[in-house]
């Protein structure tokens, strides 16, 4: 019988990644979506999902349930009994968390809680991923591992710190296979528009479509080490396909300031950043991370991976797709890529 999986937050960038890696490699995947009065599966759309009450042989079925419903999540992985979990649902926006940290907290934090123990006390050997982030290394200076202190510098660094350590605890105290990802920067054209490296390519596009003048940023000295969440993605399954469980940090091992994205992308397109690039308090975080750059060398050893997609055909990819969203040629506006050395 095909391997079941159950996905929570497929509907965020990473979950639809993941959908289509489980799906190719022969899984019956589940994944979880929160009730809304507006659907946003937009990302997932283009897969064939079934709902719970017709999904006679689909290998793609979705079911509403939420984080902060302990009953629900319980019934939901008894119902599911899947062989591998990947926890995914998060209030993923670091600027957002200093607005709302005791919903962050819940469900990011608490909520990774609530899962864990529906999947102890169901009794089976359920392999359990945890999202968890670079975020939460915050001040320790780069390159970060491991074994690399924590030191988180906003809500959702800390509910994700929680998360982190219960994830750990569960593995040690009642020996469940559960690991986490400590997963770095990851972009990807799925990103949401509110995040900084869309947040550029999104507004490069609209310039070039003539719907703005102007591009307003907060912080562009923060350094961030920058992969495709393709490839992140790709890492999660490998984590949970080990004979032991552990956790493991993921990251291209190159970091970039916000400023060189910037100049990346409206360099591609021809046009000099600082004409139409504003920096405006409102972006500015109450506490920021400098500088996060990540060493992968534990992944590469123990699950054979790295990562496949440069900085520049990342910048390229998201650009690329903003601009076809606005009706706008890439091909007519951006440069041509140089070709590619070596394999």
């Amino acid at each position: 019988m095909a391997r079941r999986a159950l996905i929570t937050g497929i509907t965020g960038q990473d979950g639809s990644y993941l959908a289509e890696l489980l799906l190719d490699k022969g899984y019956e995947v589940h994944g979880v979506v929160r009730r809304s009065s507006t659907m946003n599966r937009g990302r997932i759309d283009h897969l064939q999902h079934a709902h719970p009450t017709h999904s006679e042989g689909s290998r793609f079925v979705l079911h509403y349930g939420d984080m902060t419903d302990s009953g629900g999540l319980n019934r939901l992985v008894k119902t599911v009994r899947p062989d591998e979990l990947y926890n995914l649902a998060a209030q993923s926006h670091v600027q957002i968390s200093f607005d709302q940290p005791e919903y962050t907290g819940d469900t990011d934090g608490v909520g990774t809680t609530r899962l864990l123990e529906a999947v102890r006390t169901l009794g089976l050997p359920v392999r359990f991923y945890q999202a968890s982030t670079s975020e939460m290394f915050g001040l320790s200076a780069p390159p970060q591992n491991e074994t690399t202190a924590f030191m988180p510098r906003s809500p959702y660094a800390i509910a994700k710190l929680y998360a982190h350590w219960m994830t750990i605890n569960y593995r040690e105290a009642h020996h469940m296979f559960a690991c986490s990802g400590i997963l770095f920067n990851h972009e990807s054209p799925r990103r949401g528009e509110n995040f900084v490296t869309r947040k550029v390519t999104r507004g490069v596009a609209q310039i070039l479509a003539g719907k703005s003048d102007k591009l307003r940023m907060g912080n562009l000295e923060a350094k961030r080490d920058w992969g495709h969440a393709r490839d992140y993605v790709r890492a999660m399954w490998l984590m949970l396909q080990q004979d032991d469980a552990d956790d493991y940090v993921i990251a291209t091992g190159t970091t970039r300031s916000v400023k060189e994205f910037v100049e990346a992308a409206f360099g591609l397109a021809g046009l000099d950043w600082q004409k139409y690039v504003q920096i405006d308090d409102a972006y500015m975080r109450p506490a920021d991370v400098p500088e996060l750059r990540g060493d992968s060398s534990k992944a590469a050893e123990k699950l054979g991976w790295t990562p496949t997609v440069t900085f520049e055909e990342l910048v390229r990819e998201m650009l690329e797709n903003d601009l076809q969203l606005e009706g706008v040629d890439p091909a007519k506006h951006l440069r041509q890529p140089p070709a590619r050395v070596g394999p």
